[in-house]
């Protein structure tokens, strides 16, 4: 009996885990595609990209990169790029790192910037992409 409901429970852990890596993958393409309209439409409406940056963790420095874009938080620390990729703009920067610059790699986007932490750390993405653009609704246009 005992060996059934071993295998019971772990049966119903994997049902579980798929349901939860199906939700998140719904979720990084509703941002994905938040994004991609978004970009579309800030270059419609003239919306200047600026060089973006990588601050070093506790503020220790920044660093170049070749990416530009718009800040999603007030804080710097993540970014929509021209191309509509998702930057996580927080790395643990070396000396060379602040002279010669670094290439952060694109993330998935979620829909909640900061989830999890801090009270009155976490922002929507629609709202963090309507306080850059007025008037913007994250609507598919």
């Amino acid at each position: 009996m005992s060996e059934n409901w071993a295998q019971q429970r772990t049966e119903a852990a994997r049902e579980h885990a798929a349901r939860l890596a199906a939700r998140q993958d719904a979720e990084h393409r509703r941002a994905e595609a938040m994004l991609a309209d978004f970009v579309r439409a800030a270059r419609t409406a003239g919306l200047e990209p600026e060089p973006l940056q990588v601050k070093g963790y506790g503020g220790r420095g920044t660093a170049r990169t070749s990416l530009r874009g718009w800040y999603l938080r007030t804080d710097r620390t993540a970014a929509v790029s021209t191309d509509g990729d998702f930057y996580v703009l927080t790395a643990p920067l070396s000396l060379l790192d602040r002279l010669r610059g670094v290439r952060p790699e694109p993330k998935r986007p979620p829909l909640v910037l900061g989830a999890g932490g801090k009270d009155g750390d976490s922002i929507d993405l629609d709202v963090a992409l309507g306080r850059l653009m007025p008037g913007w609704d994250g609507s598919p246009r």
